[in-house]
């Protein structure tokens, strides 16, 4: 298995939201891993570099004529591209990740964009609450009783997870991957959920 995990960011992304994510798979905490189980990759529409909300532009790995068929997990990163008509391209990278078991992520819109074409029919779930589950969803998203009122869900291969929820996104994911030992991840958790400053209190 290709051990590249793909993150899909579409104009006007969240930066934030990958952070965590991303930072745990490359990184532990005192260096850039030497051999690290997963590699970070990022996929966009084209090859041309793609904006943040915030402004910062990053230059993608793969556009989606270019990425592999096969990968260790697909990151939906939120943002607000995510209602425009370049996101009806990731329609079927979705729909063949979830036919193959891939593990699959989606974070604030990018959840929305499941419920709207039937990915979390099937699955408990999550996302920016479900107002906006059921008006992105329309017709599509028959499965409200799925739905948990929690930062992120895991349900088999799919997290959910709503826009606040960077960490806990990040979280479900790693022990999905089983990217360290749970209590290693809980430790990263915790670590940046209380911060420092709780954790190693100075007498």
């Amino acid at each position: 298995m290709n051990n590249e995990i793909l993150y899909i960011l579409l104009p006007d992304y969240a930066a934030h939201e990958a952070v965590y994510l991303s930072q745990a798979i490359a990184s532990d905490e005192f260096a850039l891993k030497e051999n690290p189980k997963y590699i970070n990759k990022v996929v966009a529409p084209t090859l041309e570099p793609v904006k943040s909300i915030g402004g910062f532009r990053t230059l993608p790995d793969y556009s989606f004529d270019t990425m592999p068929d096969d990968y260790a997990a697909l990151v939906l990163i939120g943002g607000f591209g995510w209602s425009t008509p370049v996101a009806d391209q990731v329609v079927p990278i979705v729909k063949k990740a979830i036919e193959k078991g891939k593990i699959v992520g989606a974070i604030c819109n990018a959840a929305s964009f499941m419920a709207k074409h039937g990915f979390l029919n099937a699955v408990k779930h999550t996302g920016n609450g479900m107002d906006q589950l059921k008006h992105w969803g329309g017709d599509s998203y028959s499965n409200p009783g799925g739905y948990i009122h929690a930062q992120a869900v895991s349900d088999g291969s799919i997290v959910t997870a709503n826009g606040s929820a960077t960490l806990e996104f990040a979280k479900e994911l790693l022990l999905l991957l089983e990217n360290d030992t749970p209590e290693r991840i809980e430790m990263y958790y915790q670590f940046n959920k209380q911060g420092f400053c709780s954790l190693f209190l100075i007498e």
